[in-house]
């Protein structure tokens, strides 16, 4: 039902080698932030997440849904007499570019409704508080990985179930995973970029900035786009001053252990 993805798992850490390189000359070209140097606070921590992440995670999670999750799923559809559905997979029938563009824009509306919960729900701004422990000096293409594992579990979760129940090919997968990793370096890059019209459309590294604000004016988090942030601006949480924030965190971030172990204990640390 869901196609295998295993024969592109070794191709992605070649797309990440090579997307990661573009984003590191860029920023040392035309850095937004000229004093924050290539070796900085956190580096090394952000390196034990890029390397856990981007690869030992991927392969963890897709193990557990073609193992632990793929059959309980396809048990459930035949009692219901869905499964018939499913094996047709309407979304095998597009051509691929269709397949690329309709599972990389719906995939990212359920992202950025997952990001949003995870802003709301106590519990889960726990471990979303990982991310959101970049601070002044930090903020570069890197940072796109420091997440708690148990983040990435939210978002696959939310979107495995669509994706298996509707077919999607392997390439448009793939596609989908390549796109979010150049969303991910974008938006966290130490680049000024998102002033003019692409604003309303794409996420930003001027937009993105304020999501990561230690405090906002309004009082509440506004940006939550992965890759579009249209559903922000749709949707009445877009904000873009002119300005760049005055500060990264948020409060209490300093109760946050500074290592790569330390950080994903962090949230089930007994207190």
């Amino acid at each position: 039902m869901v196609p295998a993805i295993a024969d592109r798992l070794p191709s992605y850490p070649v797309a990440l080698a090579v997307v990661s390189v573009v984003f590191l000359v860029a920023e040392r070209l035309r850095p937004a932030r000229p004093r924050q140097g290539l070796v900085r606070k956190g580096l090394l921590g952000d390196l034990g997440f890029l390397v856990f992440n981007a690869h030992f995670l991927g392969v963890g999670l897709y193990w557990l849904a073609v193992n632990h999750v793929l059959p309980p799923f396809e048990r459930l559809l035949m009692r219901v007499h869905l499964d018939r559905v499913t094996h047709l997979g309407v979304a095998k029938t597009w051509p691929l570019w269709l397949q690329i563009v309709v599972v990389v824009v719906a995939m990212d509306l359920v992202q950025w409704l997952v990001h949003r919960v995870l802003h709301r729900v106590p519990w889960l701004w726990r471990f979303h508080q990982v991310h959101h422990s970049v601070v002044d000096g930090q903020m570069d293409f890197l940072v796109s990985f420091r997440f708690h594992w148990f983040e990435a579990v939210a978002y696959k979760t939310a979107q495995f179930l669509p994706l298996a129940f509707f077919g999607f090919s392997t390439e448009a997968l793939f596609a989908q995973a390549v796109v979010g990793t150049i969303a991910g370096h974008f938006n966290h890059a130490n680049l000024d970029i998102g002033r003019g019209p692409l604003r309303y459309i794409l996420n930003t590294p001027r937009m993105h900035l304020w999501h990561h604000t230690y405090a906002l004016p309004t009082g509440h988090v506004r940006n939550f786009g992965i890759v579009f942030s249209a559903w922000d601006w749709l949707f009445g949480t877009a904000y873009v001053p002119a300005e760049p924030p005055a500060k990264l965190g948020f409060p209490g971030e300093e109760r946050l252990p500074r290592s790569f172990v330390g950080k994903e204990l962090w949230p089930v640390w007994p207190r």
